[in-house]
């Protein structure tokens, strides 16, 4: 019987934390499924694509994963080189920033797309869609936004609305996230910050419905799940990512929350984007994580949902729909 192979890459798994790291989950899932055909699971990092004479190859270690604070993997073999099509799905979850290596990355997944290996998300899609700028594709769905590297263009924007988060392009978890006001004696200094070296930022209306969390919609395959983890701010924070200190709670989507859901996922499912965060703060959409979004933990322990199983379901689909071209 052939064997199915299922490849992460991945920050190192030595530094996550088990009791909510995503990615974890889903490779929990992976293992848990019944495919018909024994499953072996392999980890590389970024420094372990490489391309030799026009052919993408990964250097692989063979791991097992346990629902485990303690000891949640176990090295099954040394790691070894091998040509792409050695796997038949590679899930990308490196962690932004998304750099140049991180683009790099992408061109090399593109070969292995080529050569036969399902890559979630599509590396194409990585490139085009930025998890902040890819939300101007949906103005319907968002407060009043403005995308821009000029300081003049950035103080008029904050003149005109009043209360404004300023935020890079290229930020996770809250890092680099300012809220500023006309004002504001410091607004000068957070614009030289942000705009260093000629970084673009995104300026959007402060919202006072993050006081009641910035919501994570996650979408497998186009598709809501029912629930979403409100990250509520710490006390004397705007910011409600888990990272900066925030609360998770989960809850039901909203009727809006799955009005938004059903704008953004004909673009997720033309793109190829399988597994995506939707960051909804109140009514309105903030950012469409496409690289490695999280929060699954949190929803299953709350809400006894297992979306590692639907996104691997949803991967067996495609690999299903695939073999029968």
């Amino acid at each position: 019987m052939s064997v199915l192979r299922i490849a992460v890459l991945m920050d190192p798994i030595e530094s996550i934390t088990p009791y909510k790291d995503s990615t974890l989950a889903m490779m929990l899932a992976a293992q848990r499924k019944d495919w018909g055909q024994p499953l072996e699971l392999y980890v590389c990092q970024q420094s372990d694509l490489m391309v030799r004479d026009g052919k993408a190859q990964f250097r692989l270690r063979k791991v097992s994963v346990a629902d485990d604070n303690q000891r949640w993997f176990e090295w099954l073999e040394e790691s070894r080189v091998e040509p792409a099509e050695f796997v038949d799905v590679l899930l990308m979850r490196k962690d932004p920033p998304f750099d140049i290596e991180y683009v790099t990355s992408t061109w090399l997944l593109e070969l292995a797309e080529q050569q036969g290996v399902l890559v979630v998300n599509k590396p194409q899609a990585l490139r085009d869609c930025n998890e902040k700028a890819f939300i101007a594709q949906f103005p319907q769905c968002c407060t009043d936004t403005l995308i821009s590297r000029d300081a003049a263009d950035l103080r008029r924007f904050v003149a005109e609305i009043g209360d404004v988060i300023l935020k890079p392009l290229d930020g996770m978890g809250g890092a680099g996230i300012f809220r500023v006001t006309a004002t504001d004696p410091n607004l000068s200094v957070v614009l030289e910050t942000l705009l260093h070296g000629g970084a673009t930022v995104m300026a959007q209306r402060f919202l006072p419905a993050i006081k009641d969390g910035d919501k994570r919609i996650l979408m497998v395959d186009g598709e809501p799940v029912p629930y979403t983890l409100a990250r509520i701010p710490a006390e004397g924070e705007t910011r409600g990512n888990i990272a900066a200190g925030g609360r998770g709670v989960a809850q039901p989507l909203t009727e809006q929350d799955r009005w938004i859901a059903e704008q953004v996922a004909p673009a997720l499912k033309a793109r190829g984007l399988l597994l995506v965060g939707l960051d909804v703060i109140g009514d309105c959409l903030t950012e469409i994580n496409v690289t490695s979004p999280t929060c699954m933990r949190e929803i299953d322990a709350q809400f006894g949902t297992d979306i590692g199983m639907d996104v691997m379901n949803a991967i067996e689909r495609k690999l299903r729909a695939a073999a029968a071209e």
